[in-house]
């Protein structure tokens, strides 16, 4: 090993182009800053502009908006192209966007279930799709898949969120098998519970759900979304150059705890 490649620093993503996919707030913004923070460029999607325009004024000049609904599959070839034409190569996708539905399963409807594998699953898919195929191209890339521990144990009132996050690594699998032979890489990372407002406020007042998620974290504190975005940029780096098919639980000790 020379001199230089005892220099280079394997952690950074100086030079790289990541797409992020909902991220204007939450995961998908600590995400974003983690990137910018390791050097890269971010372009951040969501639907509401607003919020993008927010995030990109913290973000800084490194970072650049997209407002785009991930369910709409048709103008997802359009998006991909945009941006490659336009501010550059993706090398780095996180598939972030995903919605929620809290229900017990016998009060979930098929609509339901269905509008939140459309956005969890089957628009990741299609995202991922015309991302690798400028990826295979390049013979380089780095797909992150943002599952949950629901699609790794057993949660109630989360039927079709839990179906969804639990298929993803049925595709980060399927896609390990196709890609890896042009060095494009995809994991997944399943966050425990990450703090944000929204959360405590929903755990605040239900006594009972709250008592329960903190005795399942083995750790004394709840995750930041910062703690999401480290992970993401180590699963980027070249760090990471010979890890794939992986699903990084960044829980606590959630998973494991008893």
């Amino acid at each position: 090993m020379n001199r230089n490649q005892m220099s280079k620093n394997v952690f950074s993503l100086e030079g790289k182009l990541a797409l992020v996919t909902g991220g204007g707030t939450g995961i998908g913004l600590g995400i974003a800053q983690a990137f910018v923070k390791a050097g890269a460029q971010v372009v951040i999607t969501g639907r509401r502009e607003y919020v993008l325009q927010q995030a990109v004024e913290q973000l800084g000049n490194n970072t650049v908006y997209v407002v785009n609904d991930i369910t709409d599959k048709e103008a997802i070839p359009s998006l991909v192209a945009e941006i490659e034409q336009n501010v550059g190569a993706i090398n780095i996708l996180v598939n972030n966007a995903g919605i929620h539905h809290k229900a017990m399963a016998q009060d979930t409807s098929d609509e339901d279930f269905e509008r939140v594998i459309q956005t969890n699953l089957l628009s990741v898919f299609s995202l991922t799709r015309e991302c690798a195929k400028y990826m295979l191209e390049r013979k380089s890339g780095s797909i992150i898949m943002i599952g949950s521990m629901a699609g790794l144990f057993g949660i109630d009132r989360v039927v079709a969120y839990g179906s969804s996050k639990t298929a993803l690594t049925g595709l980060v699998n399927a896609l390990v098998t196709e890609y890896s032979t042009s060095n494009v890489r995809v994991n997944a990372i399943a966050p425990g519970w990450i703090e944000s407002k929204m959360f405590i406020n929903a755990i605040n007042n239900d006594p009972e759900r709250k008592a329960q998620i903190t005795n399942r974290i083995a750790m004394d504190h709840f995750g930041q979304p910062e703690d999401i975005g480290h992970a993401a940029v180590f699963l980027s780096s070249e760090a990471a150059r010979y890890i794939t098919g992986v699903v990084l639980p960044v829980d606590g000790g959630a998973t494991v705890n008893f």
